[in-house]
């Protein structure tokens, strides 16, 4: 863990200063996994200069990287983003998480629903399963919380008034 929070606090400014946002830190086996973001998204070019900038950074501190070959890999956070931080939860306060608790809060350990609110020790969830209701889930209980993506039909071309007459 501490590896991770070393590895961010050094990568943060250098992305900054290349008009990157750091949204996650992965460190694995054989794996050193950055997930970078801006407004309006990565590109191949944006992706490619993360590359060089945290390429050059990890062969500064390999310390803090898996010894021997490692991969790096850097990528956008997708659509359905992991959240960490409490400003990553209240960037999506009012949109659909899905949340895993070490162990059983309300009565289970999966909990799916709108992200209502974010106190100072964790979050507050209206649950898909009790419409009306309120669960608060203590960041020390979460596990792992992403955002959900809600896939919703295209619109048909030409809108709802396609076939009405003036």
């Amino acid at each position: 863990m501490a590896q991770t929070a070393t590895l961010r606090a050094l990568a943060e400014p250098l992305l900054r200063g290349s008009g990157l946002e750091l949204w996650d830190v992965e460190v694995a086996r054989d794996v050193v996994r950055f997930l970078v973001d801006r407004d309006g998204g990565v590109d191949l070019e944006a992706l490619g200069e993360a590359s060089r900038v945290l390429s050059g950074l990890l062969d500064e501190h390999d310390e803090l990287v898996p010894s021997g070959q490692y991969q790096l890999e850097i990528s956008s956070p997708g659509l359905e983003r992991t959240l960490r931080t409490p400003d990553q939860y209240r960037r999506y306060v009012g949109t659909p998480v899905s949340v895993k608790t070490t162990q059983p809060v309300h009565g289970g350990r999966r909990h799916r629903g709108v992200l209502a609110a974010v106190t100072g020790d964790g979050v507050d969830l209206s649950p898909d399963d009790a419409p009306g209701e309120v669960r608060h889930l203590a960041f020390a209980e979460i596990e792992r919380a992403r955002t959900v993506f809600v896939w919703e039909p295209t619109p048909k071309p030409g809108g709802a008034r396609a076939g009405a007459r003036s």
